[in-house]
């Protein structure tokens, strides 16, 4: 297939340092190659792909000071809008944008949902524009979305099985804690579970600006005490080692994370994960297999004692049947085949054309109806 990858203008693709959803782009588009298909990439400038890079920016935007990308993305859903003829699908990652220029191409288009969905400001353009389809990366993460949106498939994360090998053994005996110090993120609670538990935890992990007070206020207070250290922010190498040497990883959310990719990251290295019950939690760990689902401090302090009984194997077997970038990719492939299948003779309006087609509708049809089910698990 002829396919191009939209990505935000924020980072790199790989990112250079922080930017989620731009690791995820790379594995997609990798991967995609890697099977053969026909890959342009939308990104910045300082992008690094296998793929046709259409740079739509010198460098990422983040970097460069720029707070506000609006400018820039509509500059590039522009470019791509002009080429859209060339391209059997175009896949995006951005927000928002795209929703009314491609309103006319809804027939070979998909967007991947890959932040929290129940942000207000947002709804008025999710409530008009009912026809794009959408890919959730969790089933929990489509909860505050309208009835009608046009759900294509849930496919959730996954990564190459080479970014974080596998460890037999943790040789370091710890729970780890990786990401950023947040109030939603809870590493009050992680510290709570080494304390009771009595075993030691190592936080990896960066302090923004937003979370300054958090950290000076609550967390800080709370790691004098010799069971508790603090690393820092580490970077992807620093990483392999301290998801792999650990114990477990602890992940006490206490938001609806749409997608937490250091859970898939842990059980790549064999790593069994702690988490409490909420966002995308019960769909990615197996409890009892890759880790433990708990709902209160108790079970999670009774989870770290028994984590270094669960077959470090089985954490690895877990996260290769499931979140390898490999699967991943097959599932959007099988998505792009029903997208393509189900636009029966439609025919691509010509770009100079004015979008007018009624929301929900494609080309004055209605829009495709998608068999979920028949995607593969």
């Amino acid at each position: 297939m002829r396919i191009a990858m939209v990505a935000p203008l924020a980072e790199a693709v790989p990112p250079k340092f922080y930017g989620g959803t731009e690791r995820v782009v790379s594995w997609i588009t990798e991967e995609l190659v890697r099977q053969g298909h026909d890959v342009t990439l939308f990104a910045s400038g300082d992008s690094e792909t296998s793929a046709k890079l259409a740079a739509c920016h010198p460098e990422g935007l983040r970097l460069l000071g720029y707070r506000d990308h609006t400018a820039g993305h509509l500059a590039m859903l522009h470019h791509v809008h002009r080429r859209a003829h060339e391209f059997d699908i175009i896949h995006f990652h951005i927000d928002l944008l795209q929703y009314p220029m491609f309103e006319d191409l809804y027939h070979k288009t998909l967007t991947t949902m890959h932040g929290r969905l129940d942000v207000p400001d947002f709804m008025p353009v999710y409530k008009t524009f009912t026809g794009m389809p959408l890919v959730s990366i969790s089933d929990n993460q489509r909860t505050p979305m309208p009835e009608d949106s046009n759900w294509l498939a849930t496919i959730h994360h996954g990564l190459p099985k080479e970014n974080c090998p596998y460890y037999p053994e943790s040789k370091g005996g710890y729970l780890a804690f990786l990401g950023r110090i947040s109030p939603e993120k809870r590493p009050d609670r992680a510290i709570e579970m080494a304390k009771r538990s009595g075993i030691p935890l190592k936080i990896a992990a960066k302090v923004d600006k937003a979370d300054q007070d958090y950290w000076d206020d609550v967390i800080e207070p709370m790691i004098h005490d010799p069971l508790i250290e603090y690393i820092g922010e580490i970077n992807e190498e620093q990483k392999k080692d301290f998801l792999g040497n650990a114990l477990a990883l602890a992940f006490p959310i206490d938001w609806p994370e749409p997608f937490g990719l250091v859970m898939i990251e842990a059980m790549s290295a064999g790593t069994p994960v702690i988490a409490f019950r909420n966002g995308s939690v019960p769909e990615v760990i197996k409890d009892g297999v890759s880790g433990f689902v708990v709902d209160n401090m108790d079970q999670a302090v009774e989870a770290c004692l028994k984590a270094k009984d669960l077959p470090r194997a089985g954490v690895r077997k877990h996260f290769e049947s499931q979140f390898t970038a490999e699967v991943m990719v097959k599932k959007y492939v099988a998505a792009y085949e029903q997208l393509l299948a189900s636009r029966g003779n439609v025919v691509d309006l010509p770009t100079a054309g004015s979008f007018t087609p009624h929301h929900g509708e494609v080309n004055g049809s209605p829009r495709p109806s998608i068999n979920v089910a028949a995607l593969p698990a």
